[in-house]
């Protein structure tokens, strides 16, 4: 079948390949941001009525990576009879595993990471957040550069062991301050072109871009890989909207890319008042989109 320029490129960008602004061009007219929260089933009812999309849950509380399947479903049973989709969950590998340094425990980090995958394809959340700063941590006095060859060996392991689920893993970059791998969008670019398996993406977080002082060009030049995000506001990582912190070029950068996915308010919430709070934060998100 004889293909032109433009459908090989919407064809790239849509298998995840295409980067930057070719991604930017091949799927400009379809962003689509969906809005979610970081809470448990428990507050779906509620959140779905103040207009969020979606629910991002905890890996360890969610998919019990290391119970028995049947502590699992009565989860899954709860997952399924939300009212409010749980879209991601976050937090995947606990430090008890550590990936680099001297005696890393990759194989019992991936039937941790596996057993949360499989569960996550059986009750339908489509993305796992890899933060795990303290798991990643490189040890103080261990070589940096085998630390970094540590982490992708380990995400290439994982990447191969999940190729035939539906759910994908999206690397959290964090600031320097919570961990010393991985520490900008630009350089989770490197890392996943580096791992290179189509399961293991990339995820952008305006709190921990805000705090490495980094542009959100990045954002454009991830591309495609960028399948799930995360905001805060710098100042003490509170909600959007309570202090009038514009993050609209984050949101501009996202649809430059034709992003469409879904970005987590990963923060802080008044003590008082906090569905209040949800709605305006919505209503600040939705409007710094455009």
């Amino acid at each position: 079948m004889h293909m032109n320029r433009r459908t090989f490129a919407k064809t790239l960008a849509a298998a995840g390949v295409l980067g930057g602004a070719g991604a930017a061009r091949a799927n400009q007219s379809a962003s689509k941001i969906l809005f979610g929260i970081c809470a448990g089933p428990d507050k779906a009812d509620t959140l779905k009525e103040a207009g969020f999309d979606f629910i991002e849950g905890g890996v360890a509380g969610t998919f019990k990576p290391d119970k028995p399947d049947a502590d699992f479903a009565p989860v899954l049973a709860k997952l399924k009879a939300s009212v409010l989709p749980t879209r991601s969950c976050n937090g995947s590998i606990p430090k008890i595993f550590p990936l680099t340094g001297p005696a890393p425990l990759h194989e019992d980090a991936l039937a941790y990471a596996v057993t949360a995958c499989r569960r996550a394809d059986e009750a339908g959340v489509p993305f796992i957040v890899f933060g795990s700063g303290g798991a990643r941590r490189v040890p103080d006095g261990f070589d940096l550069a085998k630390g970094k060859a540590q982490f992708i060996e380990f995400c290439q392991k994982l990447g191969d062991r999940i190729r035939d689920f539906h759910v994908t893993i999206v690397l959290e970059p964090l600031n320097k301050g919570e961990t010393n791998i991985l520490n900008s969008v630009a350089e989770g670019i490197e890392y996943v072109d580096a791992v290179a398996k189509p399961r293991i993406q990339l995820l952008a977080d305006f709190y921990h871009m805000l705090k490495e002082n980094e542009s959100p060009d990045s954002i454009r030049k991830a591309g495609a890989r960028i399948r799930h995000c995360h905001i805060a506001k710098l100042e003490k990582r509170m909600a959007p909207g309570t202090k009038g912190e514009d993050l609209s070029p984050f949101f501009k950068a996202l649809n430059d890319i034709g992003y469409v996915g879904g970005v987590s308010c990963e923060c802080g919430w008044p003590k008082e008042h906090v569905e209040d709070a949800w709605k305006k934060a919505l209503a600040t998100m939705r409007q710094q989109a455009g």
